[in-house]
């Protein structure tokens, strides 16, 4: 799949939801200057298709007392199919870590860690991640203002 799958109207469904995705089949219907049974078959097949995986309400973290972000570069000690598969499946198991990637270049992977300060990000690194076998190197940079965070992709 990809966009030039999507027609006008497909991207913007996309471009609406990405917004609000509480957005009624109607209020995108009058939107989109389309039926609203034409707005609930899209929807349905987008979400069908994979385009739209899930929908989600997005906090304010500092609100709910998870104002410390982090981002920890991990290098692995070694780097076999298992181990690799070994550290994944481990570590996408502790609510702290928002996101995991797999990286090229001198790192494995990073890690996007929120926590509420850091005693919380100390107690996590000591009794969570530097528990996890294989970890060779952790390197932490804490974010002090975040100036711009999305969650839409540009179409």
């Amino acid at each position: 799949m990809n966009t030039g799958d999507l027609d006008k109207t497909d991207i913007g469904i996309l471009r609406l939801l990405q917004q609000d995705a509480l957005l009624s089949n109607k209020q995108l219907a009058l939107e989109l200057n389309k039926s609203t049974a034409t707005i609930h078959e899209r929807v349905r097949r987008l979400k069908t298709e994979g385009y739209i995986k899930r929908s989600v309400a997005i906090l304010d973290g500092k609100k709910i007392g998870k104002s410390l972000i982090a981002y920890s570069q991990v290098q692995l000690k070694e780097h076999t199919d298992s181990a690799l598969s070994g550290f994944e499946k481990e570590v996408v198991k502790f609510p702290e870590v928002m996101e995991c990637y797999h990286m090229t270049g001198a790192f494995d992977f990073i890690l996007r860690i929120v926590i509420s300060d850091m005693d919380a990000y100390h107690n996590f690194l000591r009794s969570k991640l530097a528990q996890l076998s294989n970890i060779g190197t952790v390197q932490s940079f804490f974010v002090m203002s975040e100036i711009k965070t999305e969650t839409a992709y540009p179409f």
